[in-house]
């Protein structure tokens, strides 16, 4: 799938769509050394080393690839793929990515810790009654003296 075999095959296209066409290419090299690097290893031997919701992020992430390049493989056929099944596929699969990035988010936040919220609030909103606290007694005996 080089670029410069096909400049020679004597096919011509638009000049406009050559930088499109090459991040296109760009892009299928990367998918296919990504592909290569999750097939060197195997599928159990990968999920040993993850916890749940990481496999479950592996296995959606890899069900939406494969369905999008179907998508696109659809679209090079001719086949309008907002008409066929797959578009619903993708749409399933980004319901449940969207549940996961909930837990996730939900795992993330920080915790209340509601005994101390309820001390906070409550020594917060508290004055001590004169009569109860010695320092209070003095300091209000004292206020009394200046005053007379």
């Amino acid at each position: 799938m080089e670029m410069a075999e096909e400049d020679n095959s004597g096919e011509e296209y638009p000049n406009e769509i050559h930088d499109y066409l090459s991040a296109f290419e760009k892009s299928l090299g990367s998918v296919d050394d990504m592909l290569k690097t999750m097939m060197s290893v195997s599928r159990s031997e990968l999920l040993e080393k993850l916890d749940p919701l990481e496999q479950a992020k592996l296995d959606l992430v890899s069900a939406y690839t494969l369905n999008s390049m179907f998508w696109v493989y659809l679209a090079t056929q001719g086949i309008n793929p907002k008409e066929h099944p797959v578009k619903q596929e993708l749409e399933r699969i980004r319901t449940y990515m969207n549940r996961v990035k909930e837990i996730t988010d939900k795992k993330m936040a920080s915790k209340l810790d509601k005994g101390a919220a309820a001390r906070f609030v409550r020594n917060a909103l508290w004055e001590p009654k004169p009569e109860n606290n010695p320092k209070v007694k003095a300091s209000a005996k004292a206020k009394k003296r200046k005053t007379n």
